[in-house]
């Protein structure tokens, strides 16, 4: 969706979610600066649109941030390090905190913003380097009347859906959650069940066919499967990814003291994807790990 007020965002952080953040922002007609700390796609941003300079050097003039970084230590740093931007930023300006961090965190974040003067919408995102670079992110946000109507008009520009979960900072990272809960699951299922049927020998683009159009189907089962039927591992969401988010899942299960073996599980698939060196391929890569056990080959491998 564009909005048809233009507004100065900032965006921290442009990997794969981060640059289509601000690839739809400028496309919604924002005037927009892009920051990371490699140069590349900060450079390629600016060449394709982007405002010269840094969303810190110009924090000053920004109605908006976007914080879309890895985690809740990179959050806080980016807003309150030596170098935060928060200090930067003008009174009623928004922070738009996109990681997946503990609700807690969040609050606490929130809380720090608000003595400051600084609206924090906990905006965690969900669907993808595709769907960021067209505007058409999930977002589950959390936060104060003042914060989702300073964070509209970019809200406006990048996502298709904005559940508004409430007034108080942390209801949208509960929810991203239970969400990377579900996620990571259902890859690590995937890969397994994927895996499983080639000891039947069903070939793994027959179970995409297949399974795809029947009650066994997910999400990520028919985003993901293509990936390992095509023996494309190029990152889109990559294997790293999962350790840190059901980490998180496992953090607050735990001081819920709610068990959750299922998810234990899977955490401990993509743990050992990264310990075999598959840590920045697309997660789907977790196969592998399958596939090694059962000492299958899989598809673009060497048999």
């Amino acid at each position: 969706m564009n909005s048809s007020i233009c507004r100065n965002i900032g965006v921290i952080g442009l990997g794969s979610m981060g640059y289509g953040i601000a690839v739809s922002a400028l496309q919604g007609g924002h005037r927009v600066w892009g920051g990371d700390v490699n140069p590349e796609p900060a450079a390629r941003f600016r060449d394709e649109g982007g405002q010269p300079g840094t969303p810190a050097d110009n924090a000053q003039d920004l109605d908006a941030v976007a914080v879309v970084v890895l985690n809740a230590a990179q959050t806080e740093t980016v807003l309150f390090g030596d170098d935060g931007i928060v200090a930067r930023l003008r009174p009623g300006a928004v922070v738009l905190a996109c990681a997946t961090v503990p609700p807690a965190f969040a609050r606490d974040m929130a809380a720090r913003c608000d003595a400051v003067g600084i609206h924090y919408l906990d905006a965690p995102i969900s669907g993808g380097s595709i769907k960021a670079a067209s505007g058409q992110l999930s977002i589950m946000a959390a936060g104060t009347p003042e914060a989702f109507a300073a964070a509209r008009p970019l809200l406006d520009s990048i996502a298709e859906t904005v559940f508004e979960l409430g007034d108080t900072a942390g209801a949208g990272s509960a929810m991203k959650a239970v969400n990377q809960l579900l996620a990571g699951v259902h890859i690590a299922t995937m890969a397994e069940a994927l895996t499983f049927g080639m000891t039947q020998g069903v070939a793994p683009d027959k179970f995409v066919e297949v399974i795809s159009k029947c009650a066994g189907t997910s999400w990520m089962l028919e985003n993901r499967a293509p990936h390992i039927v095509a023996g494309d591992y190029t990152p889109h969401s990559a294997v790293n990814i999962w350790p840190k988010d059901l980490g998180i899942v496992l953090d607050i299960a735990k001081s819920a003291q709610f068990s959750a073996p299922i998810t234990a599980t899977a955490l401990q698939q993509f743990v050992a994807a990264a310990g075999m060196g598959h840590g920045r391929e697309d997660d789907a890569a977790v196969a592998k790990v399958y596939a090694r056990n059962a000492g299958l080959t899989l598809p673009g491998e060497d048999s």
